[in-house]
């Protein structure tokens, strides 16, 4: 990989990778804010939450001075509030649902006025639940991501017992690996995947790798259920010749060496082209240029109206310089001596829209080279096809399919969360685990 040539100096790094949505600094700062709801009926923000959230009864409670009943009614709907209100795309959920976006003001800043809450609950160690007595009932889950812990906590406050099989060294996930640094530190992550099992009656087992060291069969005999919230993580390739040239990196890798190294122990280009406008690319882009990379270009094949991130991401990226190139493909990369020098583009167009009204990008035949010495790949995430296939569990294209009840083929076998929906947010996992939760309560009443 290439090696960055100015390094940046410890300040710089520490100012580049602060957090970037900072808390209120005062309680009379989110008091003002609480105070501007209008505590909606049938509130929209609630509706467009995953998890449902009771939007204006916390923002209430902070009203108020309940913090604590706030936290309360926040986490009773989504365990994971205090990291969901760092990484929500709220733009497209809550807070784009506030009725003051009618009006042409400001809406309520829900996410900072969530963390106001729920920090103060896990700084505190509140402990907001208490288990029921022992079922006897032991569940295997896979998988210490949102999905896994969100289900793990559900079903502990129902008085199950339940180990997680996690097969990296930290708990959290997509949360822990696979989001930008300046979002949520690894102390953070560390810090709520501790307040989650704190409840008791969770146990996570470390290093623990599904098909590796770890097989489903054995679990089938050692649990009364088993709960697979595996997520995602195969990069995309993007079949082009010059992929395996040094210098080419995915976004997935990228990122997790940020998480895992620190970021001033990670090497990055001078010239650095991301492929793909996903949150993902968005992240490894401005991680890229906040690791003092000169230049940093995001392509993507199709046009701005059809980005999959929000527009703040996208405003994230102007904002730390990234260029944007749009209607733009990556044919092929060029090496020097082994090393990434240049990446050949194809210049794209939109076709005629197909039967659902979509225009697909088709290659106009003309070409463009960006001068590089870097390229990450962020064109998507597959499932683990092999994996799902291996264990006989019904998949399409490696997406685990369930019944009404989020039960696999297999008998007693439950999964959710990215592995199943193919890569969705956070918020959507957490709702994914509680959903895998009560389907398998109600498999233990049935059997």
């Amino acid at each position: 990989m290439p090696i960055l040539n100015n390094r940046l100096t410890a300040s710089e790094y520490q100012q580049n990778f602060s957090d970037i949505h900072p808390p209120f600094e005062t309680a009379d700062a989110a008091l003002v804010e609480a105070n501007r709801c209008l505590f909606c009926y049938d509130a929209p923000c609630t509706k467009s939450c995953p998890t449902g959230i009771d939007v204006p009864k916390f923002i209430k409670q902070i009203s108020t001075d309940n913090i604590k009943g706030s936290a309360h009614t926040i986490f009773k709907s989504n365990i994971m509030g205090a990291g969901c209100s760092k990484v929500c795309p709220v733009e497209k959920l809550c807070e784009g649902a506030c009725v003051f976006n009618l009006m042409e003001e400001a809406p309520i800043p829900i996410a900072k006025l969530q963390r106001y809450s729920t920090e103060k609950a896990m700084a505190n160690h509140w402990q907001l639940f208490k288990r029921k007595p022992s079922t006897g009932k032991k569940v295997a889950v896979v998988g210490a991501g949102p999905a896994g812990l969100s289900c793990a906590h559900m079903l502990s406050r129902e008085g199950v017992d339940v180990i997680i099989f996690e097969k990296e060294n930290k708990g959290g996930g997509l949360m822990t690996y696979g989001i930008a640094a300046y979002k949520v530190t690894p102390q953070f992550c560390q810090d709520e995947v501790d307040y989650i099992t704190a409840i008791g009656g969770i146990e996570i087992r470390y290093e623990q790798e599904l098909g590796k060291n770890l097989l489903l069969a054995d679990l089938q005999k050692n649990y009364d259920a088993v709960y697979l919230g595996i997520g995602v993580g195969l990069a995309r390739k993007l079949d082009i010749p010059g992929e395996e040239l040094e210098g080419v990196a995915d976004a997935l890798t990228f990122i997790y060496d940020i998480r895992d190294k620190g970021y001033e122990h990670v090497a990055v280009g001078d010239k650095v082209a991301v492929i793909g406008m996903g949150m993902t690319a968005i992240d490894a882009a401005t991680q890229a240029k906040r690791l003092g990379a000169k230049e940093v270009t995001l392509v993507y094949r199709r046009t701005e109206n059809e980005k999959p991130c929000t527009q703040a991401e996208l405003d994230i990226a102007k904002m730390d310089g990234c260029n944007i190139i749009w209607l733009a493909a990556p044919k092929e990369v060029i090496g020097v001596e082994g090393k990434v020098k240049t990446l050949v583009c194809s210049r794209m167009q939109l076709g005629e829209p197909d039967a659902s009204g979509r225009r697909s990008p088709v290659d106009t035949g003309e070409t463009f080279a960006l001068e590089v010495d870097m390229v990450i790949k962020a064109a998507g995430q597959m499932p683990f096809e092999e994996l799902v296939q291996k264990n006989g569990i019904e998949n399409r294209a490696g997406k685990i399919i369930l019944n009404a009840g989020c039960e696999t083929n297999i008998r007693g076998v439950f999964a959710g969360g990215d592995a199943v929906n193919g890569g969705k947010e956070v918020v959507d996992a957490v709702q994914a685990g509680k959903n895998g939760a009560k389907a398998i309560m109600d498999f233990f009443g049935a059997v």
